[in-house]
């Protein structure tokens, strides 16, 4: 059964290592019949959330900027896939802005069941993303019909292309397929 799925690269590299292991998912999702869209926020103008709480009522954001769109698609996409590179062991500051401006969806009829998470990083160490992880699990804990379904990291890519080859590219794609 096709799945709407939205996948949403966070870094503003464009074409740099998150862009990539997004892609990979995205080809995997695509190859298992689902439709994909990909939003990149590089080029986007996301505002911070000023935490007037008007969205509770409106379902829409005061603040009229990109971060509308994209939390519009979020709402309707059944399955939604994060990409971020984890700078001082946490999501982009990106991402998190995002996410707070996603805060309409809360009291929401929303879609989404199912939320992955590719990291990337210079670092190799096991536990490199655990805050990035750990950060969404955060977000997911305020929409009960979802869940964190998979993640997927990739250590030691610091330059653009630096991803070419790495394991976790299969993992995503294996991790797309599946959806």
């Amino acid at each position: 059964m096709s799945k709407k799925v939205l996948i949403i690269s966070t870094s503003l590299r464009k074409n740099g290592n998150s862009d990539t292991l997004a892609k990979a998912f995205l080809q995997g999702a695509e190859r298992s019949g689902n439709a994909v869209e990909m939003i990149f926020l590089e080029g986007k103008t996301i505002g911070f959330c000023k935490g007037c709480l008007a969205c509770q009522k409106t379902q829409k954001c005061v603040i009229r900027d990109d971060a509308n769109v994209i939390t519009e698609k979020m709402r309707a996409a059944e399955v939604i896939v994060f990409a971020t590179p984890v700078y001082y062991y946490e999501m982009s500051g990106q991402m998190k802005t995002l996410l707070d401006r996603a805060n309409p969806l809360f009291s929401s009829d929303y879609a989404f069941r199912d939320v992955y998470l590719l990291t990337t990083a210079a670092d190799v160490e096991d536990g490199t993303d655990a805050r990035a992880v750990s950060g969404l699990e955060g977000w997911i804990e305020c929409f009960p019909k979802a869940r964190l379904a998979g993640t997927v990291f990739a250590g030691g890519v610091t330059d653009i292309g630096d991803i070419q080859g790495h394991e976790a590219l299969r993992k995503a794609y294996a991790m797309g397929r599946s959806v």
